[in-house]
């Protein structure tokens, strides 16, 4: 019996991330990405969870030091860098910051040296 009520509480899940991805203007293949991401690692999984649940990232892990606030901040940071404006804009959709912070936490948890480098860089306007 516990097992059905599981996989009706993932179908919640996923149904939650294609609405989620649909909200920020992810294409089907990349929230399929992923939730194929997510179904691998439990850790992932959990934070995505948290984050449907409470609105806010739950920093229930960390890669190398990095939790997924870390990852949404330079995230954040990203976007401002490449639309030149400095701060953050209301028209900054932060529920695909959160999105691709998750990816960036999937992928960085399997070879975290090839994101290493760009989380320390910190290439801010205010760093020179």
């Amino acid at each position: 019996m516990s097992n059905i009520v599981y996989k009706n509480a993932t179908m919640r899940v996923y149904d939650s991330l294609v609405r989620l991805c649909d909200y920020a203007g992810k294409s089907v293949e990349w929230c399929d990405k992923l939730w194929q991401e997510m179904l691998s690692d439990r850790e992932v999984y959990d934070e995505f969870v948290y984050y449907l649940e409470h609105h806010v990232p739950g920093d229930l892990m960390k890669v190398r030091g990095y939790s997924l606030t870390d990852l949404y901040v330079w995230q954040i940071g990203q976007y401002n860098l490449h639309g030149d404006s400095g701060k953050n804009t209301v028209c900054c959709n932060k529920e695909e910051m959160v999105l691709q912070a998750l990816w960036m936490l999937a992928k960085m948890k399997k070879n975290p040296d090839s994101y290493l480098g760009r989380l320390d860089q910190g290439a801010g306007m205010d760093k020179i």
